[in-house]
């Protein structure tokens, strides 16, 4: 099994940033379970030190367990860091970068990376994105849903231009809102409400403003890729449909029979979506030729089978994964 979804938590890395960014605390004797600060949100319970997150060794133990034959491990969605000065965050990004290249280095025929980007500011980032992939070799990059600009701001374009270049996908996922110093909504800040409600709100909206704000139709071989098979977007796809036919701001090609759900398609899709019914519905709404497997391995949600026990469906996942990180070898854009 190929996964794409799997994170990776460079503690190097992280003690360069200060503790008044992020502050590791690995619990106590008494039960106290560890705890990772991150801005205003503080997620419980989930340890990184001598776990699969940042040994290697661990890592390729539990991957052999779960008969996993190559991963693409990614930054932490929690140290995304869009809110820091954009040249802190740039001057971030190089050095976990730097690090990512040297541990997916220890074993390359069954772990690659994908960048951490200052996306804050969209030229840094597509700097550091032509550096990250032609200097060390990473697949590509992993992003937050709300990544400073909105995704279909003119100012993203100098990276979606560079990926698409450069022929190497793009991984969004959600990053908890109070990371930002911003609570959305306080109630979800009950029963980790941010990890599953807010994140499946954020992707769906990540997934109606790139279709919905022209990214597709001004990037045309922009590879895409929605975390948690684009949150709720399984359930609104056919009322983002109507929306885009009858409402005022619409563009006049989203209005055309299809015409939505022929962007939809273009997208990729994490299958790491909770469970069979799920997976079922997703597959309804965008087919499964852009479909692909993930695990978040060691995360509080890890699945094992990402295609719950069908084979033709594990067999498709990963020819999808080989073509979306290019396994295969890059295509030739002509550029």
């Amino acid at each position: 099994m190929i996964d794409l979804h799997a994170h990776v938590v460079l503690l190097d890395s992280l003690d360069s940033l200060g503790d008044d960014v992020v502050h590791v605390d690995e619990g106590g004797p008494e039960g106290q379970p560890p705890s990772f600060r991150v801005g205003d949100y503080t997620l419980d319970g989930v340890q990184y030190r001598d776990t699969p997150f940042s040994d290697v060794g661990l890592r390729l133990r539990a991957m052999d367990a779960a008969a996993i034959t190559f991963q693409v491990v990614s930054p932490n969605p929690l140290t995304y860091l869009t809110h820091l000065d954009a040249d802190r965050a740039a001057r971030f990004a190089s050095r976990h970068n730097d690090d990512l290249a040297e541990l997916v280095a220890a074993a390359p025929n069954r772990l690659g990376g994908l960048a951490q980007l200052p996306t804050q500011d969209p030229q840094l980032a597509a700097a550091e994105l032509v550096r990250a992939v032609d200097d060390l070799g990473l697949l590509g990059a992993a992003i937050s849903t709300d990544p400073g600009p909105t995704l279909d701001d003119p100012a993203m374009d100098a990276l979606w231009s560079t990926a698409a270049a450069l022929d190497v996908p793009v991984f969004l996922h959600p990053t908890p809102s109070g990371v930002t110093g911003s609570v959305r909504d306080e109630r979800l800040g009950r029963f980790d409400a941010e990890l599953w409600l807010g994140f499946a709100h954020d992707e769906a909206l990540a997934v109606a403003t790139i279709v919905l704000g022209g990214v597709l139709d001004r990037h045309p071989h922009l590879d895409l890729c929605i975390s948690h098979g684009g949150g709720a977007t399984s359930w609104v796809a056919e009322r983002l449909e109507h929306a885009a036919r009858t409402r005022p701001w619409a563009d006049d090609s989203l209005r055309l029979e299809g015409a939505v759900h022929e962007r939809l398609r273009r997208l990729w899709w994490d299958a790491h979506v909770g469970g069979p019914r799920a997976l079922a519905a997703l597959i309804a709404t965008v087919g499964s030729d852009r479909l692909v497997g993930g695990t978040n391995l060691a995360g509080w949600d890890q699945c094992t089978g990402p295609a719950h026990g069908d084979p033709a469906l594990s067999a498709v996942l990963d020819v999808n994964a080989r073509r979306l990180i290019r396994l295969d070898g890059r295509r030739d854009r002509g550029t």
